[in-house]
Parts: structure tokens; sequence; C-alpha cells
């Protein structure tokens, strides 16, 4: 068998719920035309200057953080890290500059602070601050466990974490 004609099924970890928002859904030229991005910028952003923070996060909590921020009416811009690794950086930090008036970032997790991405991810992006920006992160408290097996324990720990990520709107 040549190279070429190995085939890979595609394997697919998502949670149920985004597979029927219609704001995770794409035209057909996203499809058909360019290439996967590493870090999709807010699109719902008209006044760039007005925002004053910005969280990253990948996964579904982002899709939690853009209805938080819509429930508030926040100037805050929720950037999407698609990939980690290779950690994109750069395209991280051109996103945090097109925000002129941004100066408190977060990364937002749903997982425990021991676990999930936070450390990789500040390991690699803590040298925003020495360009002048507040970097946080907003995790659940650490934990043995990456899920309380409570429902009602899991929404009130989201309620916190939005909380935390919004606070002062």
């Amino acid at each position: 068998m040549r190279r070429g004609d190995l085939r890979k099924p595609l394997v697919v970890f998502t949670p149920k719920a985004p597979l029927r928002m219609k704001e995770v859904r794409s035209p057909i030229e996203d499809l058909t035309h360019g290439s996967f991005l590493e870090v999709l910028d807010d699109p719902s952003v008209a006044d760039r200057g007005a925002v004053q923070r910005v969280i990253f996060c990948s996964g579904k909590v982002a899709w939690d953080a853009m209805a938080e921020r819509d429930k508030r009416n926040a100037p805050v811009a929720v950037v999407r890290v698609e990939q980690l690794y290779p950690f994109p950086g750069e395209q991280m930090r051109q996103a945090l500059r097109s925000y002129p008036n941004a100066h408190d970032v977060v990364w937002l997790q749903e997982e425990p602070d021991n676990m999930g991405p936070w450390r990789f991810v500040e390991a690699r992006f803590w040298k925003v601050k020495e360009d002048g920006y507040h970097l946080r992160p907003v995790c659940r408290i650490g934990s043995g466990s990456p899920a309380t097996g409570s429902k009602a324990i899991h929404d009130q720990e989201l309620i916190d974490l939005m909380d935390d990520a919004f606070s002062g709107y």
C-alpha cells in the first residue's frame, strides 16, 4: 500500500450541545476555501476600541462566555483557541493587539485549575504581562476529579466561572 492510499478515520470529540447550535454553523465557503484557523477572533465585536477585557478559551465554554457577555452587555471579546499545540501564541497576541483598550486578559476553562490547559497556556503566554496586560485564569477549584458528578453543583460552578470571568460587569 502506498503512503497516499492510507486512509484514516476522522474522530471528533465534542459535547452534543454545539452540534445543534446555530452559532457554531459555518457557511459552506468556509469549508471549501481558506484553511484551518488556530485562533478565532470574536465575530460579534463591532467596536474594538470599546473592549476592555479579552477572554481566551477553548471548547464549549466559549459559547457559555459569549452568552454571558451578551446577557451582561459587557465590553468583552471572547477569542476561541482552536488548537493548543503547536501553541498559537503569535495568533493570540495578534488578536489581543487588535483591542487597543483591553488590558485585562483571562484564560477561561471549565476544568479545575490543576487540570485542563491553563498551566500549559500560562507557560507559553505569560510574556503578555511584559506588554502591560494583566493575565489571570478563571477555572474551577483544584480537584481530584474532572467533574463533580452532580448536575446542580456543575451548574452552580458554571455560574461562578461566569461571575469570575465577567467580574466588574
